[in-house]
């Protein structure tokens, strides 16, 4: 085997259309890497001494035709050239199997043939070779193929470069839209908990909770990332309800109760998509004002409507708004409500203290099949650590 290497292909800068082919220069795609295959050493020699004329420093060679593929997966080169007749392995197995390899199938292959039969070109052009050269090789002719297939090939190569930082612009835009939604949603979760709630954690600590059980039921991590903050804007409805309710100390009478009731109503109007008229409207008047509906399309918020609806349902029907029972109440508001009720029990609120932990538990297990879903209750308790971990970590601080 010859071989002689010289320095990796250097990294461009980005160009597109037209303007890319023609900014390529000589130096560049004299630096790329070149490998042959031919089985006589002789032939290795001329190819070489012509490529030197050509200014082509970077060469690897091998006459061994069995060692030819793994020399090109190790080396991934710009170009192959690649003889037919070999003993061992011919020159078409070899092309076959680099254009089966998902990592070299677009490498060119310049096949060098000593045959003038129109029907062996045919054959290895249908097979995928890049171009074809008729030994003996002519120098000129050899130097102007190559550097074709090499411009090529370096255009090819910088337009998937160019393609991939797209996609990696595209995706860290998304999450930064995805973020600053997320951002939204709990601005407008904390708006509404800081009506009674000081210190806001306790929607942090409800979406926890609600992934930690989900999780225990099989969601997946997408549904996940979808339900904990869906299940932070569980209670957003409380801004249409007044600070002399929500903060009162004592029992609400049935008036007052009665109009505890509609947060539920108020969170689904609050969350819920815009008619079209009124999207209509406001699209019309700003763009800014599309970008805002658009949001409201979201994943998270169509499941923190359900959920803001849902969350004061009962298993045995005797909850509210809808009264709905059993399984017509949606799995994530049936969470949520465990979350809920759960973090209302272990947490000080302007009626009652802190209840400790047992009593938690307890309360929690007599509301088995009357209040909750005995399913997600089971969740709950196997993951009975983990809740009080997230307890501990999001405790209020004030």
């Amino acid at each position: 085997m010859l071989t002689l290497q010289t320095s990796d292909l250097p990294a461009g800068t980005r160009k597109s259309g037209s303007s890319l082919l023609r900014r390529f220069h000589d130096r560049d795609i004299k630096q790329s890497r070149i490998l042959m295959v031919d089985d006589e050493e002789l032939n290795i020699e001329v190819v070489r001494r012509y490529l030197a004329v050509g200014g082509y420093g970077n060469l690897i060679s091998t006459d061994d035709s069995g060692q030819a593929l793994a020399l090109i997966e190790q080396h991934c080169p710009d170009v192959v050239l690649l003889d037919i007749q070999m003993p061992e392995i011919d020159g078409m197995e070899i092309l076959a199997a680099i254009r089966s390899n998902e990592n070299l199938c677009q490498t060119p292959v310049v096949i060098l043939t000593g045959s003038s039969d129109p029907e062996t070109k045919l054959i290895a052009l249908r097979a995928g070779a890049t171009d074809l050269l008729q030994k003996p090789i002519h120098r000129e002719e050899l130097l102007a193929r190559l550097s074709n297939v090499l411009k090529i090939k370096a255009y090819q190569d910088r337009l998937h470069r160019h393609s991939e930082e797209l996609e990696d612009a595209v995706q860290r835009r998304t999450a930064e839209l995805e973020a600053s939604r997320l951002d939204l949603i709990h601005c407008l979760a904390r708006a509404a908990e800081f009506r009674d709630d000081d210190t806001g954690q306790h929607i942090i600590r409800v979406g926890r909770y609600a992934r930690v059980i989900a999780e225990q039921l099989g969601f997946t991590k997408r549904d996940l990332d979808i339900l904990e903050p869906a299940a932070q804007l569980h209670d957003v409805g409380k801004i249409g309800i007044s600070d002399a309710i929500l903060l009162k100390s004592g029992k609400l009478t049935p008036e007052e109760f009665e109009m505890m009731q509609k947060h539920c109503l108020f969170g689904l109007k609050i969350v819920q998509r815009v008619p079209a008229a009124d999207v209509a409207v406001l699209q019309g008047h700003t763009e800014m004002g599309g970008r805002i509906m658009d949001v409201s399309s979201s994943p998270v918020l169509e499941m923190a409507r359900r959920i803001a609806l849902t969350h004061h349902e009962r298993w045995d029907g005797n909850g509210y708004p809808l009264g709905l029972a059993g399984d017509d109440i949606p799995l994530e508001g049936r969470i949520t409500a465990v979350a809920d009720v759960f973090d209302a029990l272990s947490s000080r609120r302007p009626y009652k203290p802190p209840f400790p932990l047992q009593k938690c538990f307890a309360i929690m297990e007599d509301g088995r099949q009357t209040q909750f879903d005995p399913t997600v209750l089971d969740a709950f308790f196997a993951r009975r650590h983990d809740i009080i971990k997230v307890q501990i970590e999001s405790a209020d601080t004030a």
